[in-house]
C-alpha cells in the first residue's frame, strides 16, 4: 500500500516539474515580437506625494504617456516634450503607466498618495 502511494507521489512530482519547466520556457519567436524597452527610463517620485511626476530617459524624444486605473480605464493620455507631468487631478491609488518613446515602450506601476 505504501509502495503504491509512493509511486503516485513520484508520478505527480515528475508531472508538475515538467509543467513548471514548460511554463518557464519561452517560444522561439517571443523575442522577435517584443517591443524594445526605453533606455535609462526613470519615473520619480513613486509613490507620488506632490502631484507631479518626472519621467527621464537617455534620449530626448517626445514621450506618449498613458495612465490607467486598476480596472483598465484610461484616466490620462498626454504627449510630453519635457519631463514633468501633473497628476494632481488623479485620486490616491494604484495606477499603471505606459510610456512610448519612438519604437520603444515600457509599462510600470505608479502609486499616488
Amino acid at each position: 500500500m505504501v509502495k503504491k502511494y509512493s509511486k503516485l507521489i513520484v508520478l505527480f512530482f515528475v508531472l508538475f516539474s515538467f509543467s513548471a519547466y514548460a511554463q518557464e520556457s519561452k517560444p522561439s519567436g517571443a523575442s522577435k515580437n517584443q517591443e524594445p524597452t526605453i533606455e535609462g527610463l526613470s519615473i520619480y517620485p513613486n509613490p507620488v506625494n506632490s502631484g507631479k511626476i518626472y519621467i527621464t530617459t537617455k534620449s530626448s524624444l517626445d514621450k506618449k504617456v498613458e495612465i490607467y486605473n486598476v480596472i483598465g480605464k484610461k484616466v490620462l493620455e498626454i504627449v510630453i516634450t519635457s519631463k514633468e507631468i501633473n497628476v494632481s487631478n488623479l485620486e490616491a491609488g494604484v495606477y499603471i503607466i505606459k510610456i512610448k518613446e519612438g519604437d520603444a515602450s515600457a509599462t510600470r506601476k505608479l502609486i499616488i498618495n
